[in-house]
């Protein structure tokens, strides 16, 4: 078995990466500097069942200023999730931290890898094609991403790329669409609805709400993850969408109707930086790493909203 290293592994994607590899049998070095974007207990409990396997540790490294090379002895592979996420707060005087978080990071991290011969999968995002030309959106369209956020991922996918060329590094990118599930971040849609609705508070819908994604639960994403890491082609990006393109109202009525409640929703401006649609052409992943969702957006709604009922952390 193989020993991986998985940054963010405390986070919403990150955790459930670090199960899959150790329900594989693999060892795990976590790495995560627990940032105070949301909370860090929340963050603890996403990985309260991988601390109790002997095979996984945790080291709490700033990958932006801290040492890496160390991280890297004895690992087999990089699993890199670790960022500054969320569209709307990457505008203004945060953008700093996006700039240091994701792409100074990133950086280090790369040339790390490179320098040690180790093969990475980054995590990169939709967010990257913007309000795409057409749909579904292919990993050869030319990306425009509308938010700094996008940006920075943008940047650290270039990065990869030139450490690629220069340096040999052996990384594969995954773009993901919108992943949801149990653990889903407090200021993601799905778990601000499923609180909303629990809590028995209104939920504010950014724009009209006819807005549409392509959703991806996340046990899907965790194995497109590991997927690319065995068989994904060093130089390649992977598009990874659930095949469940909803809009946002469809959405809320599915959630009411699983959880058999009504929601309150109050409708705002819309927010900058919010595309009005996604959809991914996954023909690359699915010919290429056999990989094709699993779980249809209706029973990964009810898998997340049955974890909400099972937990205390319900956000206002």
């Amino acid at each position: 078995m193989s020993r991986y290293l998985v940054t963010g592994c405390a986070g919403f994607v990150g955790s459930h990466v670090v199960e899959t590899l150790l329900g594989r049998g693999h060892g795990v070095l976590g790495v995560d500097v627990f940032t105070d974007y949301y909370g860090r207990d929340v963050k603890e409990s996403n990985i309260e069942r991988a601390q109790k396997d002997a095979a996984f540790s945790l080291v709490e490294v700033d990958l932006a200023g801290d040492s890496i090379a160390p991280l890297l002895d004895g690992v087999d592979g990089i699993f890199h999730l670790a960022a500054q996420p969320g569209v709307r707060g990457s505008w203004g005087d945060t953008f700093a931290v996006y700039l240091r978080d994701n792409v100074l990071a990133s950086q280090r991290l790369f040339e790390a890898a490179a320098r040690s011969g180790i093969r990475i999968v980054f995590a990169s995002t939709s967010s990257v094609y913007g309000n795409a030309e057409s749909y579904p959106t292919h990993e050869e369209m030319l990306p425009r991403p509308v938010s700094p956020y996008g940006v920075t991922k943008l940047a650290c996918e270039s990065l990869a790329r030139t450490y690629a060329e220069c340096f040999d590094l052996e990384a594969i990118v995954l773009r993901y669409f919108t992943v949801y599930g149990p653990r889903q971040r407090p200021d993601m849609a799905f778990a601000r609805i499923i609180s909303a609705l629990l809590g028995e508070t209104p939920f504010h819908v950014y724009g009209t709400g006819e807005q549409s994604r392509d959703f991806t639960y996340v046990g899907d994403a965790a194995a497109a993850t590991v997927a690319a890491m065995e068989d994904g082609r060093a130089g390649t990006t992977y598009n990874v969408g659930g095949g469940s393109e909803t809009t946002l109202r469809d959405v809320i009525a599915l959630v009411e109707q699983l959880a058999g409640s009504r929601l309150a929703v109050h409708y705002e401006p819309a927010a900058v930086g919010d595309v009005r649609r996604t959809a991914a052409d996954t023909t690359r992943i699915r010919s290429e790493l056999a990989w094709h969702p699993q779980t249809s957006l209706a029973d990964g709604l009810a898998a997340q909203i049955g974890a909400a009922r099972s937990t205390t952390r319900i956000v206002p």
